[in-house]
């Protein structure tokens, strides 16, 4: 099994071991196990999908690190639009529902914002090849965890 393969199928187990969304309002237990999934797993499987030399991930782990921790500030924002979202869905305001969005995308831009930052300190550890693939990883991490979570947040109502 390719590298990113075995990638998307831990994702996915993981995704599809926790446990059902209730009809109607967001899983607060399953956004909590996004966190931990996240927390504890991703750094593993960069590893197992990236395959450095000693070399490369001796210059190339620190600024991941650095790069996760700035990331993660992001994620939490917004895990709190999402979590500020179930905390309002059953008398979602259109003023609370235009503020919600505004914070989204405001999330949105500095995750865009900062992949590009550190487009540069990861390209002086790792040759062109493997920084893409660090993207292409990054992605589909990312997909799956935003799939899951897009599967427990039910749409609003008109």
């Amino acid at each position: 099994m390719s590298g990113l393969k075995l990638l998307l199928a831990v994702l996915l187990l993981l995704v599809f071991a926790s446990p059902p969304a209730r009809a109607g309002e967001p899983e607060e237990a399953s956004i909590e196990t996004l966190r931990e999934t996240l927390r504890t797993n991703k750094k593993a499987l960069v590893d197992v999908n990236l395959g450095l030399s000693d070399e490369e991930a001796k210059a190339f782990w620190p600024v991941y690190d650095e790069y996760q921790k700035a990331l993660s500030t992001i994620q939490e924002r917004l895990l709190r639009v999402v979590e500020d979202y179930a905390a309002n869905f059953s008398e979602m305001s259109d003023e609370k529902a235009r503020k919600l969005v505004d914070d989204y995308l405001a999330v949105e831009s500095d995750r865009a914002e900062l992949r590009r930052a550190y487009l540069e300190p990861i390209s002086e550890t790792l040759p062109g090849r493997k920084v893409m693939r660090f993207y292409q990883i990054e992605n589909k991490i990312d997909a799956v965890l935003r799939y899951e979570l897009a599967a427990k947040i039910p749409v609003l109502d008109q």
